[in-house]
């Protein structure tokens, strides 16, 4: 879909697409997944795609068909699309490719998007293979980013990678503002907290628990 990137900028070895600062810096109540958009507030919710792809899978075959819809929405965060560490290192960065393509086409059509940063397996948040830290790519730096840790902090594996990212992440893009969906355990997120201002989102099924993460 090269429609996608028209007058796209294009950062690193492999032109990732840029996804550029929002214009206005928003703090949402709460993060709605976009299988249940017809349920959020249109003034107040962001709305992700922190579920399973299936779930979102003609969006990512057909972005154009939402932009109307999206942009009733006051932030919407680029598609999660999956980087997982066992997964061929090419397919996690036609992934990255994917998610910015997408991000940058909805900016071109006004909807105001806070860029999603996933990392997967090491070889995407360091240079111990390549150049320059793929995750990262086209990514604005000194503003604002969404983060997950839904289903991404389970085994102490899972863990080393995620805080190694993160760590990465925050020296890499310096983010000003950080909006993390998940669990937000002290223990991986304490040594960070003062190099940015951080705000927790439960996932969906633990806010409609009532439940918080901490």
């Amino acid at each position: 879909q090269p429609e996608l990137v028209k007058n796209a900028r294009f950062e690193g070895i492999f032109e990732i697409p840029v996804i550029d600062k929002p214009k206005r810096i928003f703090i949402p109540d709460g993060i709605t997944p976009f299988s249940r958009r017809n349920e959020a507030p249109t003034d107040s919710e962001a709305i992700g795609f922190f579920e399973m792809d299936p779930m979102f899978a003609d969006v990512l075959r057909n972005p154009q068909a939402y932009v109307e819809e999206l942009k009733k929405f006051p932030v919407v965060i680029s598609p999660d699309c999956s980087l997982y560490r066992d997964a061929p290192l090419t397919v996690q960065i036609a992934n990255v490719y994917k998610k910015n393509a997408i991000s940058h086409f909805w900016q071109t059509q006004g909807v105001d998007i806070f860029a999603l940063v996933r990392w997967g397996s090491r070889d995407t948040y360091t240079t111990d293979v390549l150049p320059e830290p793929i995750a990262f790519a086209g990514i604005p730096h000194d503003s604002i980013i969404v983060i997950s840790t839904y289903g991404c902090i389970k085994s102490k594996d899972d863990k080393y990678h995620f805080e190694a990212g993160l760590d990465a992440c925050l020296r890499t893009l310096t983010p000003k503002i950080v909006l993390v969906h998940g669990a937000m355990p002290e223990k991986i997120f304490g040594p960070y907290l003062k190099y940015a201002e951080f705000h927790n989102y439960p996932d969906w099924i633990t806010r409609k628990k009532g439940g918080r993460h901490g």
